[in-house]
């Protein structure tokens, strides 16, 4: 059994892989924003629960309590970077304060947790971080560019961590969801809405979300199991794709980056300097 240490896990895929960790046997470290969030559990599972209050975009707090959370619990086999939000809208809508607060929340705080987690997972001789992105840190939607940033971003800084931390046994996973039935839409942040886009593919998606005619097929309880397994795996994957939605996504944006990059082939060697 492992010792896991999750953010985010008052609700959607972080509360539910707590609950199935915890079920099979594992402990979790979890963090909330709200203190009661997971009493329930905590009466049930006992010490193998061990819950702190943490905001994301707090760097401080994300120091203390990882350090906290290895003093108390010792080896930390799984870090899960799971809190984050979607700021829903067209780039010209958000207000600064949102496009802020969303860059503050799923990539600064990422990264500080994994930066707070380092020196724990060195000194121990290795470990293994689950990034929570998404399939929009591949492709790109429609009233998320705002969102797609932030999982570009840190889809490229794992990318480069995995590197620098691999001679250290610490592996990094780069977990990327389609779309799952979870409170993750509830979460949602709607930026203001401008007239200028509503006949756009922005109002077009808009509308169906909001018809309810937005498919989606993917499994929580088969998902945060893949994340599960996914620890155990050897060799680790950099990434792991959840839903077919999110598999038939990414790769349609991947051939066609392909594609693109292989047509200009040409110019890219044309560039260089004469040998």
């Amino acid at each position: 059994m492992k010792t896991w240490f999750i953010t985010g896990t008052s609700t959607g895929l972080g509360r539910i892989l707590t609950e199935k960790l915890l079920d099979q046997g594992h402990r979790v470290a979890a963090t909330v924003r709200k203190p009661d969030a997971l009493t329930e559990l905590k009466e049930r599972y006992g010490d193998r629960l061990w819950v702190d209050i943490l905001d994301v975009t707090d760097t401080p707090a994300i120091r203390k309590v990882v350090n906290r959370a290895f003093a108390d619990l010792g080896r930390i086999d799984v870090v899960v970077n799971n809190a984050g939000y979607s700021l829903w809208g067209a780039a010209e809508e958000a207000t600064d304060e949102e496009i802020r607060h969303q860059i503050d929340t799923n990539l600064i705080g990422s990264i500080q947790v994994i930066r707070a987690t380092l020196p724990h997972l060195r000194v121990q001789g290795g470990g293994h971080i689950l990034q929570l992105s998404s399939s929009a840190g591949q492709t790109v939607y429609p009233n998320c560019s705002y969102y797609s940033a932030t999982k570009w971003a840190i889809e490229g800084f794992c990318d480069t961590l995995a590197l620098e931390v691999a001679p250290f046994n610490i592996n990094v996973t780069i977990v990327e969801p389609g779309a799952h039935p979870t409170s993750f839409g509830a979460g949602m942040v709607t930026s203001p809405v401008m007239e200028a886009y509503e006949q756009t593919l922005v109002g077009d998606l808009r509308r169906m979300v909001a018809a309810g005619t937005f498919t989606i097929r993917g499994d929580v309880n088969k998902s945060t199991q893949a994340m599960i397994n996914v620890a155990n795996v050897s060799p680790v994957p950099r990434r792991l794709a959840l839903g077919g939605d999110a598999y038939q996504h990414i790769r349609t944006a991947l051939v066609e980056r392909l594609e693109a990059l292989d047509a200009q082939k040409d110019i890219a060697l044309a560039s260089e300097l004469p040998e």
